[in-house]
């Protein structure tokens, strides 16, 4: 009987403990703003999260930014300073809590905020988050108004304190996104406004502040963590704290006199890159509770690896290279920028397309630049979710910065700010501190006709930043992530430029150096390079307003902000391809231009490694439309050279080289496990015709390039012949020499287009060969392939995914179109 008077009184016991909450409320406040200039009575809508132009061109007081020339009749706006306000009201249940925090994602910048009339913060870094307890001002209605000074006023102030003038202009002294003072991709749009989110959190007797996950150690059969739990607690009970993984209780402690607890992870699944394995995120929740009580729950995503940078001196110089799970990974992407001159712009969908488009084509790294922003936590969680590591700039680029100790003190916390905010996320694989900083500082001619103890001072101010805060910083708030000062290591024209550090190749484009060079001149890892091309004819039409290209009018002129961009972009084209006559044609070729040339060294720095453990191109997007480095324009739209990167990334990648009238290839081999197969080479005409043929069983070493193969050509005419290889699933068409040299054949195209459940299936064949097909429809969607090469009497299928329930026209153009007879 005794038992069976446990088992019916169980129930009644479990369900009489069910927990109840007095978890902290979180009240946004993104509703009812209004905005005006400070001089003005009337007060116009606002969006929250935004900024003034946003707000300004949805009030139809300007025209679109990105317009024409319209930038340079904007300015005014930076000139003056602006007022938000909003009213919110409260009942009883949030006012009767013990606290109320204010909090401030990001304010741009110099802001000075009142609630109910009265003064509760000032704010002087765009990248820093503030908060503060607003209890004691708060009723049941209330009025929160922010002035936002025009950056000018303070600029010139800190100028004025300077015995000397520090180069880069007034950006250096406000710490908010370089870029929109403008640089030689973007516009000058230095805005202000409320850009990241603004809420009250609202709690009785505890509030968690951060989680901070610490991975101790990790091999097959356990993972050991600790979790760091940052919170505030006035109750006197003892607080308990439940930790979950994966839904599933792990342990509980009594935080009575800790705030650290460790727990484990049996056979725990490593977090890899999307190229090696799979990015395994696992579910953290940490709930403190009194009793029965639950306080505050927090939950975290963590990927368990180790990740770090190797830099070890070598027979060669020294070594650059990364690590993930004890593995040595050739890094393969872009440098990245912010997506948009007005940040409020992009949304979580923007974000996930763009990632998209990156691990489609087969990039596993990004190098977040240092002249834009600390990006928005979506980012960093959909690179995590999709294996995508992030080589993290401090937001410092291309200057010199002030060293007095407010402003030291201001960069400290901003990086305080965001080194906590991003600690956990498993993407995250090395803090750099700047982007050419210290390169420009000695090869720049920044130093000429200073004297000596003025060059000490600022290079002392640069080492107080650089060498002292930001790495102390790193070691003190981070997992033992790797820190790199300055990105390049060395500037193009230090005799160790090749042997050691990462570096930025600007031989090409801005010394107009041939291509080739690139096949020859190796660093260890390629950080920055590129070659410009125009934006996508959808972005052009944009910004000129034009139904035809036209890139020579007015309209378009300030969307080109290289001063030699134009002529340099002509330059490298009049060496290695035809010169089209009108615009469209030229646009393409550019297109094709600039893909031919950045393969050329994405191609051969994997040949090269591990010598070479890393490329990395300038650059990735657009913040705008404008003729740029990107491989993705503002819209999104891939160029050729995006699809060309992505057959250039592939893991297994099948490459070869001319060189003294001989042909190397080579495969190159990321994956982690060895990978036996036939490699079939054969030379044919552009007819088709098979000239030469060979193949042979080869195996390819995990992690490795290797040279397989060797083949003079003396005798065979380079104008009329390509080398087509395999290897796995990879393929190559390897032309022995520059486009424009090809007698390629005048022959059609052949299409047949099926309609499908999510756009079309596009067959393609022709009986000569086809260079760089480009494919483009008035209809808006995305061609799975394209500036692809056509080999003669094979059908090639390419999908075109699209809303659109027909297709009025398919357009193609293609190399042979400008090749002549």
């Amino acid at each position: 009987m005794k038992y069976h008077y446990i088992y019916i009184i169980l129930p009644i016991i479990a369900f009489s403990c069910q927990p109840k909450e007095d978890t902290p409320k979180k009240i946004m406040l993104h509703d009812h703003w209004s905005f005006k200039n400070t001089i003005d009575t009337t007060w116009l809508d606002a969006k929250v999260p935004g900024e003034v132009h946003s707000d300004l061109l949805n009030n139809k007081l300007i025209e679109d930014p990105f317009v024409k020339d319209n930038e340079l009749k904007l300015q005014w706006i930076s000139e003056k300073d602006w007022e938000y306000k909003t009213a919110f009201n409260l009942n009883e249940e949030i006012l009767q809590k013990k606290h109320i925090d204010l909090k401030f994602e990001g304010l741009d910048t110099y802001a000075s905020i009142y609630l109910n009339d009265s003064l509760i913060l000032k704010t002087n870094n765009a990248f820093r988050q503030w908060e503060t307890d607003v209890k004691p001002f708060l009723k049941s209605e209330n009025i929160l108004k922010i002035i936002f000074k025009n950056t000018t006023v303070f600029e010139d102030k800190e100028k004025a304190k300077l015995p000397y003038e520090l180069p880069a202009g007034n950006r250096i002294f406000t710490r908010k996104a370089q870029y929109q003072y403008g640089w030689d991709w973007g516009p000058v749009f230095n805005t202000s406004g409320i850009w990241r989110p603004v809420y009250l959190t609202a709690w009785n007797d505890l509030n968690i502040k951060d989680v901070y996950v610490q991975q101790k150690y990790i091999n097959d059969s356990i993972a050991s963590l600790s979790a760091n739990i940052k919170y505030k607690y006035e109750a006197e009970e003892n607080l308990l704290v439940d930790i979950y993984i994966n839904n599933k209780l792990n342990k509980t402690y009594d935080a009575k006199d800790t705030s650290s607890f460790e727990f484990e992870i049996k056979d725990p699944k490593r977090w890899w890159t999307h190229n090696l394995g799979t990015p395994y995120l696992y579910n953290l929740k940490f709930v403190l509770r009194k009793e029965n009580t639950i306080l505050d729950i927090y939950t975290v995503k963590k990927g368990l690896r180790t990740i770090e940078l190797v830099t070890e001196k070598d027979s060669i110089g020294q070594s650059f290279y990364f690590k993930l799970n004890d593995v040595p990974v050739f890094m393969k992407g872009a440098n990245y920028i912010p997506q948009h001159s007005f940040q409020n712009q992009i949304t979580n969908s923007h974000y996930n397309k763009l990632l998209n488009a990156v691990t489609e084509a087969n990039m596993n790294m990004l190098r977040v630049w240092g002249g834009g922003i600390y990006e928005n936590d979506v980012f960093y969680d959909l690179c995590d979710e999709k294996g995508i590591l992030i080589w993290q700039d401090f937001m410092f680029a291309c200057a010199m910065y002030p060293g007095d100790a407010d402003y030291l003190d201001n960069v400290k916390q901003e990086a305080v700010d965001n080194v906590i905010r991003l600690r956990n996320h498993a993407s995250i694989a090395l803090w750099c501190g700047n982007n050419e900083n210290d390169e420009a500082w000695h090869n720049w001619g920044w130093q000429e006709d200073r004297p000596e103890s003025e060059k000490k001072e600022i290079w002392n101010n640069y080492l107080k930043v650089f060498d002292d805060i930001l790495p102390n910083v790193v070691n003190q708030f981070s997992d033992k992530t790797s820190y790199w000062a300055s990105s390049p290591l060395h500037g193009r024209r230090h005799p160790k430029f090749l042997k050691e550090g990462d570096a930025h190749d600007w031989w090409i484009w801005h010394s107009a150096y041939p291509f080739e060079h690139l096949e020859d001149s190796i660093p260890r890892f390629m950080s920055e390079f590129g070659f410009q091309s125009f934006p996508s004819y959808e972005s052009i039409k944009y910004a000129t307003q034009k139904d035809s290209i036209d890139i020579s009018s007015d309209a378009f002129a300030t969307h080109q902000k290289h001063p030699r961009g134009f002529k340099l972009i002509r330059e490298y084209m009049e060496r290695d391809y035809p010169v089209p006559a009108n615009d469209e044609d030229y646009v393409y070729m550019s297109h094709i231009l600039q893909a031919y040339g950045m393969t050329k060294g994405f191609e051969a720095q994997r040949r090269a490694m591990p010598y070479n453990m890393g490329t990395l191109y300038w650059q990735l997007n657009d913040c705008w439309p404008v003729a740029s480095w990107s491989s993705l324009d503002n819209f999104g739209n891939w160029k050729a050279l995006h699809y060309k990167t992505k057959k250039s990334f592939q893991d297994v990648l099948t490459s070869s080289r001319l060189k003294n009238d001989t042909i190397k290839t080579f495969i190159v081999n990321d994956k982690l496990k060895d990978i036996k197969n036939k490699l079939t080479l054969k030379l044919i005409d552009f007819n088709g015709n098979t000239i030469w043929l060979d193949s042979l069983t080869i195996t390819a070493k995990a992690s490795s390039s290797e040279q397989f193969y060797s083949l003079p050509i003396k005798d065979i005419d380079i104008t009329k012949t390509t080398l087509v290889s395999t290897f796995n699933e990879s393929s190559s068409i390897f032309y022995l020499t520059k486009p424009k040299a090809l007698k390629l054949l005048k022959g059609s195209i052949n299409e047949k287009i099926t309609k499908t459940d999510t756009g079309f299936n596009i067959e393609l064949f022709s009986d000569v060969l086809q260079k760089d097909v480009f494919l483009f429809t008035n209809e808006k969607g995305f061609f799975n392939d394209n500036y692809f090469d056509l080999l003669p009497n094979e059908t090639k299928t390419v999908t075109f995914k699209t809303d659109a329930q027909s297709i009025d026209r398919l357009n193609i153009k293609t190399l042979n179109d400008f090749i002549n007879p």
